[in-house]
């Protein structure tokens, strides 16, 4: 999200597009803006993030029960089976962890989250689950940018009326020091 009322790049005068000045709101995937006022079709495409992202895992699991019956056709050991199994368990559930805080906070170090996307693309069921649960209540991750949107927006406000008026006016009414040039 943007404190600055313009974005790099960009002339001093007022956008074409009537955006005020101020904290910008921050896109969400899927959504853009619309979290903001819950306008622009967002109930249609929460509906479409949620149905989509079922249908997503839905397919996954299908893929990868055809990789599963390729591993028995293979004929290899029933500890290979096993292993495999228990490793798409483990990693979807740690997907699905990891990507269910990130709708609620920030990363507090944001290379250790990198350092996880391999076993979170291993385990891109759980995120998809998340996805799907979360959709239901609410654009994923929308509380988490509401709040920092509201709070920017908030000092925001603050600092604007806290510097209201002509400074300089504000220096001769405290009037100047005798003796002094």
């Amino acid at each position: 999200m943007s404190e600055n009322s313009e974005a790099p790049g960009t002339s001093s005068a007022a956008p074409s597009g009537g955006t005020t000045p101020g904290p910008q709101p921050e896109p969400l995937r899927f959504f853009g803006t619309t979290w903001v006022d819950h306008d622009g079709g967002y109930g249609l495409r929460r509906a479409a993030v949620t149905a989509g992202s079922l249908a997503a895992a839905v397919a996954s699991c299908l893929v990868l029960r055809f990789a599963y019956q390729g591993l028995e056709i293979a004929e290899v050991d029933s500890l290979v089976g096993v292993l495999v199994v228990l490793m798409f368990a483990v990693c979807s559930a740690i997907a699905f962890r990891k990507t269910w805080e990130g709708f609620t906070r920030r990363p507090a170090d944001p290379s250790a989250d990198d350092r996880l996307r391999g076993l979170k693309s291993i385990g891109f069921i759980g995120s998809l689950l998340a996805y799907f649960i979360r959709s239901f209540r609410e654009a994923p991750g929308e509380k988490l940018r509401r709040t920092e949107y509201e709070t920017a927006l908030a000092r925001y406000t603050k600092r604007r009326s806290s510097r209201t008026g002509n400074p300089a006016a504000r220096k001769g009414a405290k009037g100047k020091r005798a003796g002094r040039r």
